[in-house]
């Protein structure tokens, strides 16, 4: 008689620990992959917010006007919030008839990277659990393997005859285990590096424009009216 090796028939025939450690590893990957279509929505969003504002900053239009644009908004992008930080600090310090241009320009700097270092924690997100899921579910499916491979054979002690039929449910049933746990480190795992990698490009957007909205600032730090200046 054939016995019935699909994959749902020896999860329901495996052990009640292999079984434990398949549904977890399940809702593991389940979680793993809302976090991955959530992080392609939010990263993209981001790209596209942060270019639209570039363009808009780099058409020369007047910083005041910009700064008024962007200081309203609820959800602007991280350049936005990253330019309002440091146009607001240096709006407040020469209010206070700050004449210094280095005080100016390092208060600007100071906010700007604080900005840009909450930008940076918010796109990395999450991305900790897309590693652990990654690195730490082969060992899990491994271990429900082994334990099964070991409840098999505990289980075949008992007979007088063994063959291969009698052997490969067992053994297959085991191995499910480790399959489910490769299924939800690899994509973990692809996810992680394509996401590292264009956090990695936002990053050094945010950074480049730190330093050259920060020139634009010194270069304005010895005029009357900065905030009013052109680009």
């Amino acid at each position: 008689m054939n016995q019935d090796l699909s994959i749902v028939a020896l999860i329901a025939h495996a052990s009640f620990t292999v079984q434990l450690v398949i549904g977890m590893l399940l809702l593991v990957s389940l979680a793993s992959w809302s976090v991955i279509f959530g992080k392609l929505i939010s990263l993209s969003k981001i790209s596209n917010s942060n270019a639209a504002f570039e363009q808009e900053f780099w058409s020369g239009k007047n910083l005041n006007e910009l700064y008024n644009g962007v200081a309203g908004k609820n959800n602007g992008s991280p350049l936005e919030r990253i330019f309002a930080s440091g146009m607001r600090e240096f709006l407040k310090l020469r209010e206070r008839r700050v004449s210094d241009a280095t005080a100016l320009l390092d208060a600007s700097r100071r906010a700007m990277r604080a900005s840009f270092q909450r930008e940076l924690d918010a796109m990395e997100s999450n991305l900790s659990f897309l590693a652990s899921v990654g690195s730490v579910s082969p060992y899990v499916g491994l271990f429900g393997t082994i334990w099964g491979i070991m409840h098999a054979f505990v289980g075949l002690s008992n007979l007088t005859q063994v063959t291969l039929a009698t052997v490969a449910p067992g053994i297959a049933e085991a191995l499910v285990a480790t399959a489910i746990g490769l299924f939800a480190a690899i994509p973990a795992v692809l996810a992680y590096n394509r996401f590292a990698r264009q956090i990695d490009r936002s990053a050094i957007t945010l950074e480049t424009f730190i330093e050259e909205f920060s020139n634009i600032l010194q270069r304005n730090a010895g005029t009357p009216a900065p905030a009013g200046a052109n680009h």
